[in-house]
């Protein structure tokens, strides 16, 4: 169960803060410096752009390695790397130039907010911004009733909006600082509430050319795809690692019975994450996404198995209220993954919606 390796001042931080990002009472402003410190925003980032090089699996790396230490900074970490894809794949270079470097180096918080996108390209809801023309350029409408990395200090966040003339939905970013955007209240989540998790209101936004990261989104989501949903997965792949690894440490003679199912899902950990990697590298999501909804199913999956044996090998201690034992945190964190957009649900109901449809046409 190898994966990056953290720089041990990183360790340490996440190792102490993941109990207070996991109920709220860490300092929110305090986590994209550190992660920023260590490098990691530039994982996959060509160099000639600020990054550290590679491509998109070095990033889901970098995230399943801050998996392993709380899921609410991997969270974080996931919409913050999520949004610099976007940049890194878009045709507005200039918008590009203008953002990057801030968020590499975590002066500045990224926020993908196109959860709903994503469930609007499978057809399972329709886009929640609608945009009007303007002598300028475009007047935005609507909401987005959850987002992460919100940092009450300032954000940037994606979002699709669709045309009133009948033209393409297309993607735009945008500044809390610009009018008309309003953050609620983090949201009472059950844990992982140091994630900086809102709703926004955009009301009467201007916005022109310059802010939009695609023309098309028909076109570019798909594209963008993989990525969004590869380094979602690193999420449970660092979840699944850290729940089998301390089942492993508390797997005492009295429980050895637990071994061959500890082998079992640590071989099938290592076979999913194998082809996630695998996937990624060779472009084959583009045009099977299927194949990457049964990765992501698959993946939830482990996760479950790993808590369950953790819990397991634990025994009674598990269910003592004890931060630093861990086992409350993972659980919490594991009922998270089967919610996070597109839920394992939506994904299954996509899944089955394809198999009928290939049924009709054969």
């Amino acid at each position: 169960m190898s994966g990056r390796l953290l720089p041990a001042a990183l360790q340490d931080w996440l190792r102490d803060n993941a109990p207070a990002l996991n109920d709220g009472s860490a300092d929110d402003e305090a986590l994209l410096p550190a992660l920023a410190d260590a490098g990691l925003f530039g994982a996959g980032v060509a160099t000639a752009s600020g990054g550290s090089g590679g491509d998109v699996r070095d990033a889901v790396d970098a995230i399943a390695a801050v998996a392993e230490h709380s899921l609410a900074a991997a969270f974080v970490f996931w919409g913050h790397r999520t949004f610099i894809e976007y940049l890194l794949q878009s045709p507005n270079g200039a918008l590009r130039e203008r953002l990057l470097e801030p968020l590499i180096r975590g002066r500045q918080a990224g926020a993908t907010g196109l959860s709903n996108a994503m469930k609007y390209l499978c057809g399972i809801e329709s886009l929640q911004i609608a945009a009007s023309r303007t002598d300028r350029g475009w007047r935005l409408d609507g909401q987005l009733p959850w987002v992460t990395n919100l940092r009450k200090s300032g954000f940037v966040f994606a979002a699709a909006v669709s045309a009133a003339d009948g033209g393409a939905p297309f993607i735009v970013a945008l500044d809390s600082e610009r009018d008309g955007i309003a953050r609620s209240d983090d949201l009472d989540l059950i844990a992982m509430r140091g994630s900086n998790t809102a709703a926004l209101c955009i009301d009467a936004v201007a916005i022109d050319e310059r802010d939009v990261i695609t023309a098309d989104a028909r076109a570019w989501l798909p594209r963008v795809r993989p990525a969004f949903l590869g380094m979602q997965c690193g999420m449970s792949i660092g979840l699944a690692r850290a729940a089998l690894a301390a089942a492993q440490s508390r797997c005492s003679s009295s429980r050895g019975v637990l071994q061959d199912e500890l082998d079992a899902v640590s071989g099938a950990l290592r076979q999913l994450t194998g082809a996630l990697l695998d996937g990624l590298g060779d472009g084959v999501f583009v045009a099977d996404a299927a194949q990457l909804f049964r990765l992501r199913i698959a993946l939830a999956e482990q996760v479950q198995r790993a808590v369950q044996l953790e819990l397991q090998a634990s025994g009674g201690r598990a269910y003592l209220v004890d931060a630093q034992f861990g086992f409350a945190r993972r659980l919490q964190e594991s009922a998270f993954v089967p919610v996070i957009t597109p839920s394992v649900t939506q994904l299954q109901v996509e899944l089955q919606r394809q198999a009928e449809a290939q049924a009709r046409a054969a």
